[in-house]
């Protein structure tokens, strides 16, 4: 038996290139989620996913779960993590040159938001590895930058932990005057807040 079927790509809000898949055809519609993030509203202006002024009738969800656990009941929005994020780094590069902070990026992509906000929020370009890695994104590339001598850092290395424990950046970087760097590390990771909840 065939069946003609529509097949939709939403936006997931995960990282770049991330889609929801909604299969369309006479045996009713189906939403699949895969790794999502959308803010409150967001589903609302997608006007695939509406018929006239009402959502689709969809019969079926297959919903990524990863987060269906009570530790994660409250998990702040993204605005909310970035404004706090924001205020503390600002605080904390204000202080000195050699006060540094450390983004501790764990997937390769994902973070793009966060490093073009910083960076146009508070004029520093933030340090990754390499730039080519971002290459299909020309959106972020003004945000982002080789040179080690900036004070936001999402540089990365095998043993980064081991890095900031010596007081030092996964790059390498020292304090241009010789002073010891003062390094404040993030973790922008929604499974990392959940384990640190109590």
């Amino acid at each position: 038996q065939k069946e003609d079927i529509e097949v939709t790509l939403l936006p997931a809000g995960h990282c770049p290139g991330s889609v929801m898949f909604l299969f369309e055809g006479e045996n009713g519609t189906v939403l699949y989620t895969g790794d999502f993030r959308l803010a409150k509203g967001e589903a609302a202006r997608m006007e695939l996913l509406h018929s006239g002024t009402r959502v689709k009738d969809i019969q079926s969800v297959y919903l990524d779960t990863t987060f269906c656990d009570p530790k994660f009941y409250h998990i702040p929005s993204r605005e909310e993590c970035l404004n706090g994020i924001l205020e503390l780094v600002r605080s904390w590069i204000s202080l000195s040159r050699c006060h540094v902070v450390w983004l501790n990026c764990k997937a390769a992509y994902g973070y793009e938001y966060l490093f073009i906000n910083l960076s146009e929020e508070l004029g520093i370009k933030v340090h990754v590895n390499k730039l080519d890695t971002f290459r299909n994104m020309p959106e972020i590339l003004y945000h982002i930058t080789t040179d080690r001598h900036t004070q936001i850092h999402a540089c990365r290395h095998p043993r980064d932990d081991d890095c900031f424990r010596g007081n030092r950046l996964p790059c390498g970087m020292t304090c241009q005057n010789g002073a010891p760097l003062h390094i404040i590390s993030i973790k922008p990771s929604t499974m990392w807040f959940g384990e640190r909840m109590k």
